[in-house]
Formats: structure tokens, sequence, C-alpha cells
């Protein structure tokens, strides 16, 4: 299980307090997709970079199987994977010498990495390439080898950023296939996307972020019941259409230039 405890990440941008996650909580359960859903801005991205240890929160703690980010945060990324469109692979390795490259930076026996390989090489279709360099492949052969690369560990939890960003119908149903996988195998998913009717498809429970702040949570039924409305789609837009609300302010912002703040925080 991963549990997100009272998350909060305050930036200050132009002179302006921004307040990106506002006293963010959720759990996870093994064998369950969460969807972190919200549009353009509503802080996931800046939420799952807490989680991975790239940005220290301001407040609250991420905490997996009994580990406290805030007392051992090597410890909770050795736990996590993580698959995103964004992620390159390295053009002049092969995809097994770059797998079998991932596998030693966690510090997997090579023995068990070669298993695994081999694994991952029959589950996601890797045997005609593997021995490739993988500035050779298609993109529907690296998307692949992303995914594997994130196997490589075993790690419990999985954090999957929009990972159908860019990718066409084949490519997204690869992705959706994928999350089947991981939940047969009682991995926690946490799928931070904007593509709700993706989401729909896919995940368990939800959790809908707009602004930083956890506006609704739970089943589909629980939050149509809760908001009245059928569909995700149909959720955001009337929060979307909703007045402001001023998140009140942390107690340490932190400044940071204005073209570093991304887009899809």
């Amino acid at each position: 299980m991963i549990s997100a405890e009272s998350l909060t990440k305050q930036f200050i941008v132009r002179g302006v307090p921004l307040v990106a996650v506002n006293h963010l909580s959720f759990q996870v359960a093994s064998g369950e997709v969460y969807g972190l859903l919200g549009p353009n801005g509503a802080g996931k991205t800046t939420t799952l970079r807490m989680i991975m240890g790239l940005l220290e929160p301001d407040s609250g703690y991420v905490e997996i199987g009994g580990v406290r980010s805030t007392n051992k945060s090597t410890d909770i990324r050795k736990q996590l994977g993580l698959i995103s469109t964004n992620d390159g692979v390295y053009p002049w390795l092969t995809v097994r010498e770059m797998l079998m490259y991932f596998a030693d930076l966690y510090a997997v026996d090579p023995s068990l990495a070669a298993e695994r390989l081999e694994e991952l090489a029959n589950l996601l279709d890797l045997r005609n390439f593997i021995d490739q360099r993988c500035s050779t492949l298609s993109t529907g052969q690296k998307q692949r080898v992303t995914l594997a690369r994130g196997l490589m560990h075993d790690p419990p939890v999985m954090l999957l950023d929009e990972p159908t960003r860019g990718l066409d119908v084949v490519g997204s149903q690869a992705i959706f296939r994928f999350i089947d996988l991981l939940k047969q195998r009682g991995k926690v998913v946490l799928l931070s996307t904007h593509r709700l009717d993706e989401a729909e498809r896919v995940c368990d429970r939800f959790g809908l972020l707009h602004r930083g702040n956890l506006q609704f949570e739970g089943t589909l039924e629980e939050l149509r019941q809760a908001t009245g409305k059928q569909h995700l789609v149909d959720m955001f837009i009337a929060f979307l259409n909703a007045p402001q609300v001023n998140a009140p302010k942390t107690d340490h912002p932190v400044n940071i230039p204005p073209n570093e703040l991304s887009p899809q925080a």
C-alpha cells in the first residue's frame, strides 16, 4: 500500500505565492488502480515528484510498506517504478543492455535480472528486437521497452504519468494491457492523467484534483452520487466553471524561476 498524508507544496512565481498541492491525502491498496485526475495545472505532476522524492514537500509525507519518506527517502525510491511517455531510451544501447543497466542501478542481482529480462521479453513481446540498438526501434517498440524498464526491479508501486500522451489507439491499448498485468501481479498503480475517458476504463478509484485540492474521491459510482454527474468530464467541467477558491498558504514557500514550473503540474 502507498499512503500520501497531507502533502503540500507552494511555489513563488513572479513574486506571487502559488499553492500547487494543498494538504493532499489518499491511499492506494495492492492490486488497485487509483486515478489521480485533473486538468493541466491541477497538481498531478507536483504530487508525483514529491512521491518520487524529486521535490521536497513543505509538509506531509509518503509512506510505502511502513517506510516514511521523511525517514528513508532512498528506501522509498527503491519501491517505485515510473512509466511516462516522456521517458526516452538510450539510443546506442541494445534493449538487453539498457534493461540490464537499469536493473544494476537498483542493485538487482545479475542472475535474477537475467531471469526477469527473459520473463518480460515474453510478456511484452520484446524478443524479436531485444538485441537491437534502441535507436533502430519503432515508437511502439520503444514504448514496450519503457514498460519493461519500469518492472526490472519488480517494485510494489508503479507510477504512471500521462502514459498514453502522444500515442495512437494501438499504443494506448498496449498501456491498458500493461495496467491489467500490473493488477494481476498485485502492484499498487497510481495513474496520473488528464485523459478522463481512459481513466474511466482502467481505474478502480479516483481522486479528482482541482487547483491543488482533492475535490472528490471514490469509485465512479460514488463520484456520480456525490456530484450528480455521470462522467468524469462532466465533473471537471463543473469544477472549472465554479468560483475560484483561495487555498491557504504554506509555511515554506519556494522561489523558483517561472520557466521551471511545469505547465503539466
